[in-house]
């Protein structure tokens, strides 16, 4: 099991004991299915949606985990679009229509396997009516809309190298009169190049970014093997390929890992940092792999610039040169309909080169 999914499964642990009996219940039916990470969200979801009943005093319980089924039967849809506006403005934590609707059709999930599939003693359902069923989710975004979105957003053609040229040596110049940030850089330059260097040629996410392991690069086949998303197989992770142009950045980098961080024998991480007060290289974290993205890309004029959008900047480049298919296995999309948001973005930059061809 990844690092990841480890530490999610305790977490999951830790927290289902807090959750009515009929949630944890659905838990461990969902758990042979769904990966520790997926449910984890859900719990988290349950979490908001029971403080919310028991807020609104729609529970007669007092505390989360006595939340009684007979609370669930009573709510009415009045009730569901309140929880649904409630979302949509809560002060701490304003949620957009795609994550609302990911919370709705979590508990359109649990609703659904309390009163179709979990049964009583005498072989009644669990809950006798389902308020949930009665809820629409709708698609909050088709391809074509998250491609408007990231239009303007993404590296393209010449823009990939440049980029990465500036993480390798353009960074230097702008940083010269700052001693502790031309420190840092100097330090961890070769390293933040192989990572910019790899997304760029390989589309791939920042969890499989950080899950990767030295022994997982075959070079020779200039491939990574990354646990996918969505694949709850931890016994098989996926072979990815990367372009050539990534080969001299790993090979740089594994060059000085060793000398340069001091990473423990034990220590499988292909990226390292050096923590301050430690004498030894850990795992670099998703949130440090982040925000060195967004350092360079603030200073290299793309602020809105992300790990994500370093995945999408690959994928646009890379499907103009191949299919749908093809794209969609290279990004692990388990549908070929999140591929399309790249037909989209094409179609647009393909435009663009023969205006650009026209003037000249």
């Amino acid at each position: 099991m990844n690092i990841i999914k480890i530490k999610d499964r305790h977490e999951l642990d830790r927290r289902v004991p807090s959750m009515p009996w009929y949630i944890e219940k659905f838990i461990n039916y969902k758990l042979p299915d769904l990966s520790p990470s997926s449910l984890l969200e859900y719990v988290r979801d349950y979490e908001i949606f029971l403080s919310w009943l028991l807020a609104e005093g729609l529970s007669t319980a007092t505390v989360m985990n006595l939340v009684p089924l007979e609370d669930l039967e009573r709510l009415h849809m009045d009730s569901v679009n309140n929880f649904r506006m409630f979302l949509a403005t809560r002060k701490a934590q304003a949620n957009g229509k795609t994550t609302i609707n990911r919370k709705l059709s979590a508990l359109r999930s649990l609703f659904h396997y309390l009163s179709q599939i979990a049964e009583d003693d005498n072989f009644y359902p669990l809950l006798k009516r389902n308020v949930m069923a009665k809820v629409e989710i709708k698609r909050a975004h088709k391809a074509k809309d998250s491609a408007a979105k990231l239009e303007g957003k993404l590296l393209q053609e010449e823009e990939i190298a440049e980029f990465i040229a500036y993480v390798k040596e353009g960074y230097e110049h702008d940083v010269a009169t700052n001693k502790q940030a031309l420190y840092a850089y100097e330090l961890n330059k070769v390293r933040d190049a192989c990572i910019v260097t790899l997304i760029l040629n390989s589309g791939l996410r920042v969890s499989e970014v950080f899950n990767l392991n030295v022994d997982d690069i075959d070079m020779k086949m200039k491939l990574v093997h990354v646990y996918r998303k969505g694949k709850n197989d931890d016994t098989f992770k996926t072979p990815v390929y990367f372009r050539l142009d990534a080969i001299q950045a790993i090979t740089d980098y594994l060059s000085i890992r060793s000398n340069r961080y001091k990473p423990a024998k034990k220590e499988k991480a292909l990226f390292v940092a050096m923590a301050n007060g430690k004498k030894e290289g850990e795992r670099m974290t998703k949130r440090a792999i982040q925000e060195l993205v967004i350092k360079y890309a603030k200073r290299f004029g793309k602020p809105y610039l992300s790990v994500h959008k370093l995945r999408h900047s690959f994928a646009t480049d890379y499907y103009l040169q191949n299919d749908l298919y093809k794209t969609q296995e290279q990004l692990g999309h388990a549908s070929p309909e999140t591929t399309q948001i790249y037909a989209h973005l094409t179609d647009r930059t393909m435009s663009e080169a023969i205006d650009k061809r026209l003037e000249s």
